[in-house]
């Protein structure tokens, strides 16, 4: 409120990316390269802060043809005691717990959504977590303003 009226403000929202043979973008607008070929978090809440939901986002990096890049392999989302999988080449389909699901799908009482935009899937939840993945190359993190400094992982905390 200001002077008695009510004041509108739009909440901030951050982006992580990471792109080809994988290119990183942080919350705060940094940029890295990183070849590596595991698992990694790209982000995760990491405060033990009770308000916080939890999710965790992974990325699974594989090499292609040629053994110097690395590219994405699989995108899986923890939050709302589930995993979400969604595996390359797989379009149109995500792995919820384990098992093959043809999009749009709603979970949890309609707190996390899963849908096609376009030639991304979309994961998103009442919290404003916004993953997108391309089923190929690219990924797209969004977080909203109340996990600035509370997460950990290649996005940046």
């Amino acid at each position: 409120e200001a002077d008695g009226r009510p004041t509108c403000f739009q909440e901030t929202i951050s982006t992580c990316r990471a792109t080809g043979d994988l290119h990183y973008q942080t919350f705060d607008g940094k940029a890295f390269d990183f070849t590596g070929t595991c698992t990694y978090t790209l982000s995760r809440t990491c405060e033990t802060d009770p308000t916080l939901p939890v999710f965790n986002v992974e990325a699974k990096n594989e090499h292609r043809a040629n053994l110097k890049v690395s590219y994405i392999d699989s995108v899986t989302v923890h939050v709302y005691d589930m995993t979400i999988a969604v595996v390359r080449s797989e379009n149109g389909f995500v792995r919820v717990n384990n098992h093959r699901s043809r999009l749009p799908i709603s979970l949890a009482q309609g707190k996390l959504r899963l849908q096609q935009k376009g030639k991304f899937v979309l994961i998103k939840t009442d919290f404003k977590l916004k993953v997108l993945y391309d089923w190929d190359a690219h990924v797209v993190v969004e977080l909203p303003g109340m996990f600035s400094g509370k997460v950990c992982g290649m996005c940046g905390n």
